[in-house]
């Protein structure tokens, strides 16, 4: 291991000695205050990021400025060193530490050495998420003195960049699988570039799995190098035949660690409780909240939105500025987490794990860490999936706590107890471990790859997990019975959604319904777009719900789902309806506005797939130009239609009717109840039901319910018994 340290810089301490004493407010604000919230423009909620383009001159004059700042990076100061190792070796492991500038300069040198010597190809450097992807693109763009889409540029879900003049790419782990299933031998690229690889994604396993593959194969030319912040070096370096190690120190201040002096029972409340004490006490500096996710952070916000000015005004301290930092919001608005606020203010960051590595935000002083995070756990035997929040790991808790000293010394406080930290797990599981893996396999045999067991897993998912993955595969039609891929397994695989939603999509074009369907795999795609409302709301907005979707009150979610996008779409979308009367209706019935408008997205993205992959004459491949005919919720022949579709692809996920008015599964004879969010949650009289979601919290719950009628399931059971005997006798 080549070990590279920045001896300007003092080395981090754990000072795990010290407990925080969290003290009582000194004044308490018990006045109501009336928040006043003003409504977003649509390009505030843009899923694609927009970029200034300066001139040249302009542009050399900022990289001028910016080359000051990349001096001082260990990384930079080392350069020749790194550069001589990268150059010389096929596969090279570097080790930066946070702060150390990995991720924005080693690119820049390959790239450089790519000019200086005249080679052609280009540079990927893999990000798991499309926010770091997008940010890196852009600060490697100010500092190489170009546009974003020239040399430099990103490729992400919905945004691309890139131009034929780009030789440097950021983009998310998926978007090069998809390159992958496209070209096999990545013949565009020199260099790839696996960055955060401490993550541990499925979608980065694979794609170690598919380069060591290439460079033992067709392309010994290409060159890896995998760069993380915390990484088990050995391990990785095993994988890759005993790949060489560098180690670079990052810049890193001393940050003075803080624990509870008893356990939290709400989170959230402790989180804020705990900033406010920061807010009164401590010198200006940004405060970096973790919460575990999306839900917890909406609610720090709002309630932060509510106690700022008046903690402000009567204490005479810095206002806080809330702002929320997770995966799904728009990227206009995570630029406001990046920007700098002037005056006696003080931003306060709420983020999911994305900020502990992805992402860096100056200015930051002081952490506050929940020291939990939320994962969906997907079980085999069941064929359920279980969203648990669960403690980080030692590694996670190491990282979040780094953020503080990225530019001075810093302080961290940890809410939970100091004896519990030397439990928490060394290092965070791969995901791969507790996923679905059935969309990988599919992957892997559009690739080509025959014999899955035996494949260059960097981390071996388990017999019983590929034989169910592959298992549902055959079931699906994806695979037949030599365990080769069929040509619908391999239409199945160019959709960008699961496989069983692919194969809703193909029958649904046998079925001359795929308008309708694509409509419903879009909402279907989009997390959280029908929200729950607050208790004392339950009642009145599914009322609401329930006045507007008459083919959803009786059919269930999926009919509802379509209803609810006709009129968002239709009724509101195409006429002059303006983007504030679009949020008050979502508003009113508890629905996400921005999720819509992710759907919308997520339509023509499909709707463009489709057309491509069916050639279907059922899409006019007009965006604009769509009218609505006839209301589904009025055609209950095109509602057993669409639903005879999502039979053939969630056949497995139904459940029949019991005499008690309980539910028990098909194929194992569970018991299962309709989960509360579900229109058919009071509805006793459905004969069975189909689910896209089995859920586990305090019991199973079927999520996303439909009413089937027995024949409807008959036939799909019996077609596909037929087809399967039908191809064994063939």
């Amino acid at each position: 291991m080549t070990s590279i340290s920045n001896k300007s810089t003092s080395k981090e301490k754990r000072m795990r000695s010290k407990v925080h004493p969290f003290r009582r407010n000194q004044k308490g604000g018990n006045g109501k205050v009336e928040v006043k919230f003003h409504d977003s423009n649509e390009d505030e909620d843009n899923d694609v990021a927009t970029h200034e383009v300066h001139d040249k001159h302009d542009l050399k004059i900022k990289a001028k400025r910016l080359l000051e700042v990349r001096q001082t990076l260990p990384v930079y100061q080392n350069k020749e060193l790194i550069m001589k190792n990268l150059i010389q070796n096929p596969v090279t492991l570097l080790i930066g530490e946070t702060g150390s500038g990995k991720s924005t300069q080693i690119p820049q040198f390959l790239l450089d050495h790519l000019y200086s010597t005249k080679q052609h190809g280009s540079i990927a450097v893999t990000q798991p998420r499309r926010v770091a992807a997008i940010n890196l693109a852009t600060r490697v763009a100010s500092e190489h003195g170009c546009n974003v889409g020239q040399q430099i540029g990103y490729s992400v879900r919905f945004d691309n960049t890139t131009s034929a003049k780009t030789r440097l790419k950021y983009l998310t782990d998926g978007m090069l699988l998809r390159e992958l299933m496209m070209n096999k031998t990545l013949k565009e690229y020199s260099v790839i570039i696996i960055d955060e690889a401490h993550e541990r994604t499925v979608l980065t396993d694979l794609i170690l799995g598919f380069l060591k593959a290439l460079i033992e194969g067709p392309r010994p030319d290409l060159k890896i190098i995998v760069m993380s912040a915390t990484l088990q070096a050995e391990r990785f370096s095993a994988f890759f035949n005993n790949a060489p190690v560098i180690f670079v120190e990052g810049r890193k201040f001393d940050v003075s660690q803080y624990y509870l002096t008893a356990p939290s029972d709400d989170i959230v409340d402790s989180v804020i409780r705990t900033v406010v004490q920061l807010n009164q006490g401590e010198p200006l500096g940004d405060i970096l909240c973790f919460l575990p996710g999306q839900e917890e952070i909406d609610k720090a916000v709002i309630i932060m939105e509510k106690i700022s000015a008046i903690i402000h005004k009567e204490n005479s301290v810095p206002l806080m500025i809330p702002l929320p930092l997770y995966a799904a919001l728009p990227p206009a608005k995570q630029s406001a987490v990046f920007a700098p606020i002037k005056g006696f203010k003080r931003k306060i960051i709420f983020s999911t794990n994305i900020a502990e590595t992805s992402v860096t935000v100056s200015g930051v002083k002081y952490v506050v860490d929940s020291g939990l995070r939320k994962v969906k756990v997907w079980r085999h035997q069941l064929g359920l999936a279980t969203l648990l929040t669960v403690p980080i790991s030692q590694a996670s808790a190491e990282q979040r706590s780094g953020r503080a000293g990225r530019e001075s010394e810093g302080k961290c406080y940890r809410l939970f107890c100091e004896k519990d930290f030397d439990k928490l797990p060394p290092q965070t599981e791969p995901e791969i471990a507790r996923s679905d893996i059935t969309s990988p396999v599919l992957m892997l045999k559009r690739y080509g790859v025959k014999d899955i067991v035996n494949w260059t897993w960097f981390e071996y998912p388990g017999k019983e997990a590929l034989v169910m993955a592959l298992q549902e595969l055959y079931q699906l039609g994806a695979l037949d019975d030599f365990g080769n891929i069929t040509k619908k397994g391999e239409q199945m695989a160019l959709l960008p959604v699961q496989p069983h939603l692919s194969s809703v999509l193909i029958q649904a074009n046998e079925s001359n319904c795929i308008e309708d369907v694509i409509d419903i795999v879009s909402c279907l795609s989009v997390e959280n777009l029908l929200m729950n409302p607050l208790p004392e709301q339950r009642d009145e907005v599914n009322e609401r719900r329930l006045m507007l979707c008459n083919g959803g009150k009786k059919y269930g979610d999926l009919i509802m789902m379509k209803e609810l996008f006709d009129v968002y779409f239709y009724e509101l979308g195409k006429g002059s309806s303006s983007a504030s009367e679009r949020q008050a209706w979502c508003k009113e019935l508890c629905l996400s506005y921005r999720g819509f408008k992710n759907v919308v997205k997520i339509r023509n993205q499909l709707r463009m797939y489709c057309m491509r992959l069916f050639q279907s004459k059922w899409l006019n491949g007009s965006e604009e130009g769509d009218e609505l005919g006839e209301s589904i919720g009025q055609n209950n022949e095109q509602i057993s239609k669409v639903l005879k579709c999502f039979l053939v692809g969630f056949a497995k996920n139904t459940a029949i009717g019991m005499p008690d008015r309980s539910y028990r599964t098909v194929t194992t004879g569970e018991a299962i109840s309709v989960h509360p969010s579900s229109m058919l949650f009071l509805n006793k009289s459905c004969p069975s039901i189909m689910y896209v979601e089995y859920v586990f919290t305090t019991k199973g719950y079927a999520r996303n319910v439909s009413r089937i009628e027995l024949e409807w399931l008959q036939d799909v059971i019996i077609n596909g018994t037929a087809v399967t005997k039908e191809k064994a006798s063939l």
